[in-house]
Formats: structure tokens, C-alpha cells, sequence
């Protein structure tokens, strides 16, 4: 394949991702007057939404705190919006900016050059028989690829040769082509949850395994939405009350979870998600299938032979199918030449949330925050203010040189 390389001068930010988070940050500069660059790997914007995401998904929180900033949703949408809702959103609201990413540029490589005291952001587009390769370069560079940057896929004992088909949720998304079949899902998230009750609304046989302590929520509390009302309440009361004023309502809505395998950790779900970012379930219907016995709880999975699954606790089932509901990463320490911003374990800014969102040297990051589309918006406007402060005060002085190839 033959290949050609450019050197482009940018003038404003880079902004890598072209998700909610990186047209949240576009938008909030060139609100203030300063157009960005937005890179994205994929064909369209937000990716994770319109390709990785199956076809029932809502929102999980009212659309009030989904919001990205200065863009309201329409009135007409319901509180929780549909996948389709919200991908129809996130393109006006890229419209209404005049935000015109440049699709399938993978960025491969993003370093900080000492000597021009810009970034050094290096792309590839494969372009029928031409591999473009091109390097753009910039005073500030934006990353904001998110956490679900890439698949999570674990490591289960036999997994490799079972018999039956295997994909991960990104790739998932209908029950209609599992009915009549056992299918485990192997996660006990949001997803794998919502999962589980796709494939029993399409005649499916599903298992879920859940290894590890979950709290689950009813979506709705005292009529209200059981976000909302936390939000609330925590404007009066610390977090460990509100914690218990959440498990004593959802221990009297939905009972007792732990004698359907579904133990509650010690922590309460608002502490434990400000702590480790582990996210509650917010049950929409799930939990009353469990009960019927229509979704069925397993512990961990000991090893797999053939389609029969071993279970820890000695149990074994024959299945035709596994989901694997295992969730994402960042994948930031594959291309991101820095050590400072980000951690090289995990991808996530070592500084928790709020203090997560600036680096050194004109580098940032947005969407990280573990706070979803809410930590988003407040991180976008952070950012925007800062690289505005930076632009005023550059007028008058001359701007850094154009780089030479």
C-alpha cells in the first residue's frame, strides 16, 4: 500500500473523539469564539452509540442530567431517551455548532515536541490503495476518546473453544436471533442486566452471572426518578444518609435482592460509585424476571468444555450462546506519549473528578470523569474557559511559529 505524509498547522485545539464528549468541548470553544479540530477513528460521531450499542437502549438518567451543554434536548423527548433520540440529538447538536469532524483519521500517536513546545498529533486514513498519513499540529490537545474506548474481553478458562457463539455486547443487538436458545451473560451491569430481559422479550433462555456484590435500584422512587431524588436530597443530607434513605425505599419497592443471588455491598450505591466508579443498577424490569425465574442468577464460571459451563458452586449447564456484558476501557495509553494526565494502567486521569480535567502543557481530557454526560458538560466548559483565558491573552503577542516538516 503506498503512503503520503502531511504536516498540518492547526490553530486552535485538536480534539480527539468525536463522541458526546469531544462535540461537548468543541461546542463550548466555538461558543467562545475558537475553532477546534475534531479527529474520530470511525465514520460518524459517536460510534459507541450508533455502532457498539444495542437496539432497545434508553438512556438510564433523566434527560436532564444527559444534557450536553448549552443545548437543551427537544421538550418532545421523553425522559429517558431512545438510542435513536439521543444519536438524533448529538447530530443537531453538531449542526447547530457547525462541528465537522474528520472521520476515519485514527490517531496512532500524540506527543508533547519539547523543541516547538506543540503537540505532534500523528494520524492514518486508509483511502482505497492510499494510506494517508498526517500530522497535525497544536498549542492544546483535547483528549476526550472517553472510558468505553475499547471492548473488555476476561479471561475464562476454555472460553476460546466453546462450541456456541460468543460476542461481547458492542457486537449485540437484538434477542430476536437468540430465541429458543440458553444463553449466559456473563456481567451483571446495566447492560448485561438489560440484556438479559431482551433476550426473555425475544423467547430466549437466559443466565446472567454475577460474581461480585451489586446494588440495584428501582428506576422510580416516591414517583419520582430515583437519580433525580438522590440529587436532591444530597443538596440537604451527607451521602451516607442518603444511601440509606435509597436501600430502606428500594428494600421496601423491590425486597430483599440477596435471596435471588444478588447480595448488596457494604457500601451504599452513591458512596460506592463515588469511590470506585462502579455504577448501581437502575432496574426496569429485570428484577421481577429474576424473581419468576425467567433469568436465572450463576456465580463466577469455574471453566468452560465444549458448550457445557462449569460453575463455581459445582453446578453445569449447556449453553448455545454467551454474551459477554464485561463493559469497556480507555485505550488512551496506546497512542498518548504523556505520563502526567493519565495513568498507563488504566487510561483514567489520575486526579479524581473535578480535578481530573487539565494536564500540563496545554493538555486535557474530557469525559473521564466517572460522572457520565453530567462530568462531561462540566469538564467541556472547564476546558473551554481555560483555552479562552490562554487565547485573550495570546492577542497582541504573536502566535507560535508554524512548525517546518
Amino acid at each position: 500500500m503506498c503512503c503520503s505524509h502531511q504536516l498540518v498547522w492547526v490553530q486552535g485545539p485538536i480534539v480527539v473523539g468525536a463522541g458526546p464528549s469531544g462535540l461537548a468541548a468543541a461546542a463550548c470553544l466555538k461558543e467562545k469564539g475558537i475553532d477546534s479540530l475534531v479527529l474520530e477513528r470511525s465514520s460518524c460521531l459517536a460510534p459507541l452509540w450508533q455502532l457498539k450499542m444495542y437496539d432497545r437502549l434508553s438512556l438510564h438518567l433523566p434527560r436532564q442530567f444527559c444534557e450536553l451543554p448549552l443545548f437543551p434536548f427537544p421538550a418532545s423527548y421523553p425522559d429517558y431517551p431512545t438510542k435513536q433520540q439521543f444519536v438524533a440529538y448529538l447530530e443537531s447538536y453538531a449542526a447547530k455548532f457547525g462541528i465537522n469532524p474528520m472521520y476515519n483519521h485514527t490517531v496512532v500517536c500524540a506527543e508533547f515536541d519539547e523543541r516547538l513546545m506543540l503537540w505532534r498529533v500523528r494520524t492514518t486514513q486508509a483511502t482505497g490503495m492510499m494510506e494517508d498519513d498526517v500530522e497535525y499540529v497544536s498549542q492544546w490537545l483535547v483528549v476526550a476518546t472517553g472510558e468505553n474506548s475499547e471492548a473488555v474481553l476476561p479471561v475464562i478458562d476454555g472460553l476460546e473453544e466453546f462450541r456456541g457463539s460468543v460476542i461481547h455486547t458492542s457486537a449485540y443487538k437484538s434477542g430476536s436471533k437468540f430465541a429458543g436458545k440458553t444463553v449466559l451473560v456473563v456481567g451483571c451491569g446495566n447492560s448485561g442486566m438489560e440484556v438479559c430481559l431482551d433476550l426473555c422479550n425475544h423467547n430466549g433462555y437466559p443466565r446472567i452471572v454475577v460474581r461480585d456484590a451489586v446494588h440495584i435500584l428501582p428506576r422510580e422512587m416516591l414517583g419520582q426518578p430515583t437519580f433525580r431524588l438522590a440529587m436532591w436530597l444530597l443538596k440537604w443530607l451527607p451521602i451516607h444518609i442518603v444511601d440509606r434513605i435509597l436501600l430502606l425505599v428500594a428494600r421496601a419497592i423491590l425486597g430483599d435482592t440477596s435471596q435471588f443471588g444478588l447480595k448488596r455491598p457494604s457500601l451504599g450505591p452513591l458512596e460506592l460509585k463515588s469511590l470506585s466508579g462502579k455504577t448501581p443498577i437502575l432496574d426496569i424490569g429485570t428484577l421481577a424476571k429474576i424473581k419468576s425465574g425467567d433469568i436465572k442468577v450463576r456465580p463466577a464460571i469455574r471453566r468452560i468444555a465444549g458448550q457445557q459451563v462449569k460453575f463455581v458452586d459445582g453446578r453445569s449447564e449447556q449453553f448455545d450462546a454467551i454474551v459477554l456484558a464485561t463493559g469497556y476501557k480507555s485505550n488512551v495509553p496506546c497512542w498518548l506519549k504523556d505520563q502526567g494526565l493519565f495513568s498507563e494502567k488504566d487510561g483514567l486521569p489520575r486526579k479524581a473528578f473535578p480535578n481530573g480535567w487539565k494536564g500540563e502543557r496545554g493538555l486535557y481530557s474530557v469525559g473521564f470523569s466517572r460522572r457520565g454526560l453530567m462530568g462531561t458538560a462540566a469538564d467541556a466548559r472547564r476546558i473551554a474557559h481555560d483555552i479562552h483565558m490562554q487565547w485573550k491573552s495570546s492577542k497582541g503577542r504573536s502566535r507560535p511559529a508554524k512548525p517546518s516538516p
